[in-house]
């Protein structure tokens, strides 16, 4: 009878990235970077890194060495809006005009496409924004994402990373999706509210929602399948920020680590490339 020979050792899991944006980033209000590693069902928090700036957030992307990342803003614009205009259906010409635009352009343009819509039906959506819950990437306040995409989807074309949603080649080694940390944190602790950016609106209830969404994180009770590993200090440092954006940052590295093991980094069968996908949507 033959003796099994010993399973071999498991690779070295890749970084994984997951990013906190803010489409105007300061010293106060940084871009939040989770690190981390996967290792089986448990993903391990490496390090958080705050960017006050874009330069800063781009030498962090180009720095060596290999990941994956989800970053919490768009990638894409709606097909429908994008068709209204009469932009280029292609998404790197698509993006090169929307770059050379400025935000009081791209207010005013998208103020007007909503007034010429019926009440209930004033944003053009993407496909994905249904099953994430998101809202839609042309909203230029609360949130602003159509200013996040303006910001952020540049950093990535001139970081030179692989962009697979959005149908864009990189390199190999630095994949960048797009995350949406509201749609796993509203998995775990349905819709109540747990950060804020206002000092006056720090309560209680928000610190305890906090809380037990990093306990859910730890426990590894979602449809990821994945365990959060914390130290006490990292653990301290999520629920302690207010503002929730290392908790943020760090529920779209849980994405990432989700999306490193699915085969096409779980993006469906067929999507539009032009809008993108949401990891895990």
């Amino acid at each position: 009878m033959a003796v099994p020979s010993p399973p071999s050792p498991s690779p070295t899991p890749a970084r994984l990235l997951g990013v906190d944006f803010t489409s105007r980033p300061t010293k106060r209000k940084p871009i939040t970077l989770a690190w981390g590693r996967r290792a089986g069902m448990v993903v391990r928090l490496e390090a958080l890194q705050a960017q006050p700036d874009e330069a800063g957030f781009l030498a962090a992307l180009v720095a060596p060495g290999d990941w994956l990342g989800a970053f919490d803003f768009p990638f894409g614009l709606p097909r429908e809006l994008v068709q209204s205009l009469g932009w280029p259906a292609d998404w790197a010409a698509l993006m090169d005009r929307y770059a050379a635009m400025d935000r009081a352009t791209i207010r005013a343009t998208f103020a007007a496409f909503t007034a010429a819509r019926p009440v209930g039906a004033k944003f053009a959506h993407r496909a994905c924004d249904g099953p994430a819950g998101s809202s839609p990437s042309m909203k230029w306040v609360n949130p602003p994402v159509a200013f996040m995409l303006h910001a952020g989807v540049p950093v990535l074309r001139a970081a030179g990373v692989s962009l697979p949603a959005v149908g864009q080649l990189g390199d190999p080694g630095r994949v960048a999706l797009e995350g949406y940390p509201g749609l796993l944190a509203r998995e775990l602790i349905g819709r109540r509210s747990y950060k804020s950016d206002e000092a006056a609106r720090h309560t209680q209830d928000r610190l305890i929602a906090r809380k037990d969404l990093v306990d859910a994180l730890e426990q590894g009770r979602s449809r990821l399948g994945l365990r959060l590993k914390l130290s006490h200090a990292q653990r301290d440092a999520l629920v302690d920020d207010a503002s929730g954006d290392r908790l943020d940052a760090v529920l779209c590295l849980m994405q990432a680590g989700w999306a490193a093991v699915q085969p096409n980094h779980g993006l469906p069968v067929d999507w539009d490339r032009l809008e993108g996908w949401i990891t895990s949507a």
